[in-house]
């Protein structure tokens, strides 16, 4: 398995021998397919980093994350949810699928 990107709290390997991705947030270790990963990307991309700084719409500043249909479940504060929206997009340009994907 070959690093992909490494954050701050997370870190995105792929392996060439299973064809998926592994994404490790430091409690767990995720398996996701390309069709999952392309999931959170619009997952972590719908998420509004605005109402975690209002009060009125997000009190308390966490996100519940669910993954791979329900199967796992992630609780993120404000600091960890901007890095793994950095992780999610620096991955995809890393990997340059983002370009295939949104030519296509």
């Amino acid at each position: 398995m070959k690093v992909v990107f490494q954050s701050k709290f997370y870190t995105l390997y792929q392996s060439d021998k299973e064809k998926c991705h592994y994404l490790d947030m430091n409690q767990k270790t995720i398996k996701l397919s390309f069709c999952q990963f392309l999931a959170l990307r619009s997952k972590v991309r719908n998420i509004s980093i605005e109402e975690h700084f209002d009060s009125d719409l997000n009190k308390h500043g966490f996100e519940v994350l669910m993954l791979c249909n329900k199967e796992h479940l992630f609780v993120l504060n404000t600091v960890e949810l901007l890095d793994l929206k950095s992780l999610v997009e620096y991955s995809f340009i890393s990997l340059d699928v983002d370009h295939i994907v949104t030519t296509s």
